[in-house]
């Protein structure tokens, strides 16, 4: 089992847990710290799937800049981020959202409604590769001005192309995790952690890929584990 502890590039517990404490935490709305604490109850350390405070807020304040009203995303667990899109959108706004797992959005969702929310999101208990064929089939290409994915990093470089075709030009696909517990950085000998291992390849693979993408200018981000900013150009 990977070290939760560690899903951040900050290797200072005390450097995370000030920015956390001085910036994050005051800032946070009360139905995601709901959220956020009844995850934890439930899942445990598992619960850190969803995206930690500060990145929450960040990716708020961006969709906020960018004036995004259409966003989707792929991998969606209890809702953190999700619902932290929603509060971030104006009220007309439209989310769609994906993930297999009914039972963990479920556990998020009366946070969502608690918070006003829920009539912006579309939520597919779905797999996401059919949710996103049929999107593009049903003619909504470039219709979408922010991606944000969070799902297995072993189908990150066949997400991209999908994403791609539904993101407008000028549009971003948020990709998270691409530090992978600092992984990427270390050798096959240092990834001793099954968890680590199993898709650190897919994340190195991913990144190289993203850094000589012609279609896109990208950025990744030190922030959490690791957030890729891909702006579409064409």
């Amino acid at each position: 089992m990977a070290d939760w502890t560690k899903k951040t590039i900050l290797r200072n517990n005390a450097l995370q847990q000030y920015i956390l404490e001085t910036s994050a935490y005051p800032k946070e709305h009360e139905q995601l710290k709901e959220l956020r604490e009844a995850s934890a109850e439930k899942y445990k350390e598992l619960s850190v799937m969803n995206v930690p405070v500060d990145e929450a807020q960040f990716l708020s304040m961006f969709l906020k800049i960018m004036n995004a009203k259409k966003t989707l995303e792929i991998g969606v667990f209890t809702g953190y981020s999700l619902l932290a899109t929603a509060l971030a959108l104006p009220h007309d706004a439209q989310i769609i959202a994906i993930d297999p797992d009914r039972e963990a959005y479920e556990t998020g969702a009366p946070f969502i409604k608690k918070a006003g929310m829920q009539h912006k999101i579309k939520f597919f208990p779905s797999d996401a590769f059919l949710v996103l064929n049929d999107l593009i089939k049903n003619g909504e290409e470039g219709s979408f001005d922010f991606v944000f994915v969070d799902a297995y990093k072993s189908d990150y470089l066949n997400f991209h192309e999908l994403t791609l075709k539904l993101v407008k030009v000028g549009g971003i696909v948020a990709y998270d995790n691409t530090l992978w517990y600092g992984s990427v950085a270390e050798s096959e000998e240092e990834a001793t952690d099954d968890l680590i291992k199993k898709f650190r390849n897919f994340v190195i693979e991913f990144n190289n890929f993203i850094a000589a993408d012609p279609r896109i200018e990208s950025s990744l981000l030190s922030i959490g584990d690791g957030l890729t900013l891909c702006r579409r150009l064409f």
